[in-house]
């Protein structure tokens, strides 16, 4: 029979798949090419599970914003949960002493704080306790973190909410999660 030659060629929508063919003639001395081409629709697969097929549903979003803004009553005693939960963490580092198991339950319930804090409108809390997990962050180095930095960032998140203190706008606010961040970037640059 002859040979054939496959091109293909990709990009986002689409793949190009050309087949060229040389077919020796009946009879005659001289190859002839006989090509096909095939394309291969590929879907995009992340539209579809964004739901792009018709947009973004507004009706939905405002329905979400609409049950979220229905439970912001319990937002306080949620926070104040999660504070408590914190705070026995601070307390079992304390009573065990900064072990492995102590540190990953403080790191978590400060992860939770930082993604709740805005939830809660604290968006500040949710500062503060990113700048805790940050110091707290690296499983390696976790376990040398300085206590006494620990124990400012949750009295800052305690203090936060014991004042209503909800954004970096207000001058205490500003002054705690600037200095904080600053103490937990010049022990992370000593220690690295």
């Amino acid at each position: 029979m002859g040979r054939t030659k496959t091109q293909v060629s990709c990009n986002v929508n689409a793949c190009y798949v050309s087949r060229t063919q040389l077919v020796p003639p009946l009879g005659r001395r001289s190859v002839t090419e006989k090509t096909t081409a095939e394309v291969i629709q590929v879907p995009n697969m992340l539209k579809l599970k964004v739901g792009g097929r018709g947009g973004i549903d507004m009706a939905a979003i405002a329905k979400a914003e609409a049950a979220l803004k229905s439970l912001s009553g319990n937002f306080g005693q949620w926070l104040n949960d999660e504070i408590v939960k914190l705070e026995a963490a601070r307390q079992a580092v304390k009573t065990e002493g900064l072990n492995a198991q102590t540190v990953e339950t403080l790191y978590l319930r400060a992860h939770d704080l930082k993604g709740l804090g805005a939830t809660y409108d604290f968006p500040l809390i949710t500062r503060l306790a990113a700048s805790l997990c940050k110091l707290i962050d690296d499983p390696d180095t976790r376990l040398k973190a300085p206590m006494f930095l620990v124990d400012a960032h949750i009295d800052a998140i305690k203090a936060c909410v014991r004042d209503d203190i909800k954004v970096d706008t207000h001058p205490v606010g500003k002054a705690l999660s600037t200095e904080l961040e600053a103490r937990v970037a010049e022990y992370l640059g000593a220690a690295g």
